[in-house]
């Protein structure tokens, strides 16, 4: 999300809808304020996706499996060496182009759509805006269930 008033730059969200059997889904994510500045880097690099992980294992308590699309980060030889030093963690690819299969699109979607006809001067009031929105979607379990159901995939196991 881009800022065009004074102090622009760009709101980047990582983010992971995390489920588990017995218990209701959450969402857990990772905002960076990226100010335009020189050398700053355009996206989350792969450390940070490695940080975002291993603070959802932390808060889960347990082994994750992360289902991800194929953005360049994910894929690169960097995080494949990030994934593998973590025992707890195994990683499946979606297929080349698959939004429907991915729950945080929903996520995305739902932000983006309670932020229109919105105004925000800053860089900061919007993160600030986004912050708020996240955690109100944290304690609505049922609208994270709703995004997985729209996948169709069953995560429950055998």
């Amino acid at each position: 999300m881009t800022v065009s008033g004074s102090g622009s730059g760009t709101v980047m969200i990582a983010g992971l809808v995390a489920t588990n059997p017995g218990r209701m889904p959450r969402l857990i994510y990772r905002i960076r304020l990226r100010r335009g500045r020189k050398g700053e880097r355009k996206s989350f690099s792969e450390a940070d996706y490695a940080a975002l992980f291993d603070a959802a294992h932390q808060q889960l308590g347990g082994p994750l499996v992360v289902i991800w699309d194929n953005l360049n980060t994910h894929v690169s030889a960097a995080m494949r060496e990030l994934v593998e030093r973590r025992a707890w963690l195994t990683v499946i690819q979606l297929p080349a182009y698959a939004p429907e299969l991915n729950p945080v699109e929903g996520v995305w979607a739902h932000l983006k759509r309670s932020l229109v006809n919105l105004a925000k001067k800053t860089l900061n009031e919007l993160a600030r805006l986004v912050k708020t929105r996240l955690k109100r979607m944290q304690y609505r379990p049922a609208l994270i269930s709703g995004f997985i159901a729209k996948t169709g995939l069953d995560l429950e196991p055998p």
